[in-house]
């Protein structure tokens, strides 16, 4: 390994939120969102920083094996939202296989009573948006391409990235 590369990141393997009920969570994602509860820790400590803090840490799978998970504290509280960034900013975003696959998922979840923002057309992709029940915003998503980065994107990502940050620096400079 150079001193400039780092090790080989392979995939998602989960990403964690606090959830306010475990088994609230669980019904959400398992029946509704077909999300299978994989793995469940229970623990009265947490193993990275030895606070004593009773909790259980569920994790549900997607098909690529990755996981969503959530840590419940018992005492029946989500995490707050940050004061300082919009609503729409924060969100998880979960691929589906088609355009059909994304109109039937927008109809179980209307039909479940969860309000349900979109289809929207994003040109390379078209998707719903609602809120699980501990606030957290979802993304389902489906290609309208073939779901592989163009070479012109990835040439032009690092191009865009830095027009972006020249464009700030001279907003912040006035």
């Amino acid at each position: 390994m150079g001193a400039t590369t780092f090790e080989p990141v392979q995939r998602l393997h989960h990403f964690a939120w606090r959830c306010k009920d475990a088994e609230q969570t669980r019904a959400f994602y398992e029946d509704l969102l077909g999300l299978p509860l994989t793995h469940v820790v229970r623990a009265d400590n947490v193993p990275s920083t030895g606070e004593n803090t009773p909790y259980v840490h569920i994790f549900f799978e997607l098909q690529d094996g990755s996981s969503v998970a959530f840590f419940d504290l018992g005492n029946n509280q989500s995490a707050q939202p940050s004061p300082n960034t919009p609503a729409w900013v924060n969100h998880l975003a979960l691929k589906v296989g088609s355009l059909a696959s994304l109109e039937r998922a927008k109809q179980r979840l209307e039909a479940a009573g969860v309000e349900v923002l979109g289809i929207t057309d994003h040109g390379f992709v078209r998707s719903i948006y609602f809120f699980d029940p501990n606030g957290v915003r979802l993304e389902l998503t489906a290609d309208m391409t073939s779901g592989i980065v163009s070479d012109s994107d990835r040439e032009n990502a690092r191009v865009k990235l830095n027009d972006w940050t020249a464009e700030k620096a001279a907003r912040a400079a006035h």
